[in-house]
């Protein structure tokens, strides 16, 4: 007959297969949902339909996750081996809590994201439309070699490091942990972001690109290599914009 320990240790071990299968889950119906409401979007056009508010932030908050949580998956799965790890220690949340605090503060930037298209979508269409593009490419570039940009993806990309600086008992510290990991992807990757105001906000390709960007960031050996030149590429694409506007 199995020993309690032995017990707990194979349930923490299955947490680990059940959290990877959730996130994995999570990022398939999101990616879903996104490829429907691309097609959705393309064959009504986004200024013929006027979405309630709400859903907007859904839309938002589902684009982000679907964007954000493949490259939060080792930070999500770290915080689950820690957990086990301290197995035998009380008042540890698991894994849904640290990702949850996570998901907030995305829902937060998603209530931000939602507020500003609905006040774009009541303006009417300037000449200069081509320059306010062309400006937020050159600031997102800009803002790939800002400080804030860096210290943000330092913590993004060594998440043993950020668990073992702010690690804290209990649900609070799991929620507070996941606010945390949360602000700084939010830090690293919001600029990026507006860039769906330029390519369109449900344009399935500028999503699909965004996601590899932010991805190769976070994970890659090079990722903030990778970071300064698509900042580049942004700088010298706005520019071009305003070349030939």
């Amino acid at each position: 007959m199995s020993s309690t320990p032995d017990l707990t240790g194979r349930l923490l071990r299955h947490e680990r297969l059940l959290v990877t299968a959730g996130v994995a889950l999570l990022v398939v119906v999101s990616w879903t949902f996104i490829a429907n409401g691309a097609g959705l979007s393309a064959a009504i056009g986004m200024r013929a339909m006027q979405p309630p508010f709400g859903a907007l932030v859904l839309m938002w908050w589902v684009m982000m996750a679907a964007m954000m949580l493949p490259s939060a998956t080792p930070a999500i799965l770290l915080y689950g081996r820690v957990r086990n790890m301290r197995g035998r220690e009380a008042a540890i949340a698991d894994s849904g809590v640290f990702l949850f605090g996570y998901l907030a503060v995305w829902l937060v930037f998603s209530v931000a994201a939602a507020t500003a298209q609905r006040l774009l979508a009541g303006l009417p269409i300037a000449p200069g439309a081509r320059w306010t593009g062309a400006a937020v490419l050159i600031a997102a570039g800009l803002y790939q070699f800002s400080p804030l940009k860096a210290a943000c993806i330092r913590e993004c990309r060594s998440p043993a490091q950020f668990i073992s600086r702010h690690w804290r008992p209990g649900w609070f510290g799991a929620v507070r942990l996941g606010v945390m990991h949360g602000a700084y992807c939010v830090g690293c990757c919001w600029m990026l972001m507006t860039l769906l105001f330029v390519g369109g906000v449900m344009n399935l390709l500028w999503i699909v690109g965004l996601t590899i960007i932010v991805a190769a960031e976070k994970i890659a050996p090079k990722g903030p290599l990778i970071g300064r030149t698509a900042g580049v590429a942004l700088i010298g694409w706005g520019l071009a914009t305003l070349a030939v506007a």
